[in-house]
């Protein structure tokens, strides 16, 4: 026995596959499917202007008055906050401290680099290296300086070491004699610091194709010839951004200092000398230009940064202009 199926027409198998005529609710739908994403943005742009952009305001604003954290009335004084970072000398002591964790931020980057290029290659135990030098990193701030602070003390771990070398001569108050404080916390930073830089250079120098290196060899180059014309030209834009991070940290530098002496014998920095202008001073006029001037600072060495080393305009001009080679063409 055998069934017929009656040809399907043109029309028939048209109807099959036509979009439904929209219904008198479909405007509306599509109306909230384009809205449906900018509603779930709501919520987090209105945290960040409330959180961020209008203390960022109001921050400026205090900067031109003699606000003392506690009068509703404030009196605008101009540019006298300004002039008094700039003069008094209390606050210009806090700039050459800071110095002192510019330069350490600069033996940190050396160190880091170094270590980061001899762990790119193959070492014996190098994820055990790799981890040690990135575990300060991870921890917590207060931590590490409550750490320090114990192994700094007078007749502390340093203290009984030195003795124990028979090194008595070199032991000092670390964290006491204004002669040694700023040393001593800029060390700090920098064990802790050192696996930030290290992972940035590691990364870099690990993305370097093979081929570089291989050809390297065959031209007979030297590995101090390859770090210097291979590693360090393709790293340039991790380098810049250290030294960025190396400006901005020197005049950040906090909790360290703040737990281990609290700003004491000639270790205050400029956030600690900013947060007392503002709570234990009462001067947060002053306090806020103070804030205001570590923002701009920011922002110049980054615009300076850019402009001196725009790498991302020089990668792209090559590959726009350069000729294809041919097949089989060797450089």
């Amino acid at each position: 026995m055998t069934t017929t199926t009656a040809p399907v027409t043109r029309p028939a198998l048209l109807s099959r596959f036509r979009r439904p005529a929209p219904g008198p609710g479909a405007g509306r739908r599509g109306l909230r499917a384009g809205l449906t994403p900018y509603l779930f943005l709501v919520v987090p742009l209105a945290f960040l202007i409330v959180l961020t952009y209008v203390p960022v305001v109001n921050m400026f604003w205090y900067s031109f008055t003699d606000w003392d954290g506690l009068d509703p009335t404030k009196n605008l004084v101009g540019l006298q906050n300004y002039r008094d970072v700039f003069t008094q000398p209390d606050n210009l002591r806090v700039f050459y401290v800071s110095l002192y964790y510019f330069a350490a931020s600069f033996l940190q980057m050396a160190l880091a680099l170094y270590f980061a290029t001899l762990l790119s290659f193959k070492v014996r135990f190098r994820s055990m290296w790799k981890g040690i030098l990135f575990f300060p990193y991870l921890i917590n701030g207060v931590a590490i300086a409550l750490i320090f602070t114990n192994f700094l003390k007078p007749d502390g771990g340093l203290d009984v070491l030195l003795s124990g070398l028979g090194l008595d001569s070199w032991i000092r108050q670390w964290t006491g004699d204004p002669a040694v404080v700023n040393y001593t916390l800029a060390s700090v930073s920098v064990w802790r610091y050192l696996g930030l830089n290290f992972v940035l250079f590691l990364g870099a120098i690990q993305s370097i194709p093979n081929d570089q290196y291989e050809a390297a060899d065959l031209d007979g180059a030297s590995k101090w010839q390859q770090f210097w014309f291979i590693i360090l030209p393709s790293i340039k834009p991790i380098v810049g951004l250290s030294v960025i991070l190396a400006i901005s940290g020197s005049l950040a530098v906090f909790e360290i200092p703040f737990i281990m002496t609290g700003g004491a014998n000639g270790s205050e920095t400029f956030v600690i000398r900013t947060v007392n202008m503002a709570f234990e001073f009462n001067k947060v006029g002053l306090a806020s230009a103070m804030a205001v001037v570590l923002l701009v600072v920011v922002l110049i060495v980054t615009w300076i940064q850019r402009r001196l080393v725009p790498e991302e305009e020089r990668a792209a001009k090559p590959a726009k202009q350069a000729p294809a080679e041919p097949t089989g063409a060797t450089s």
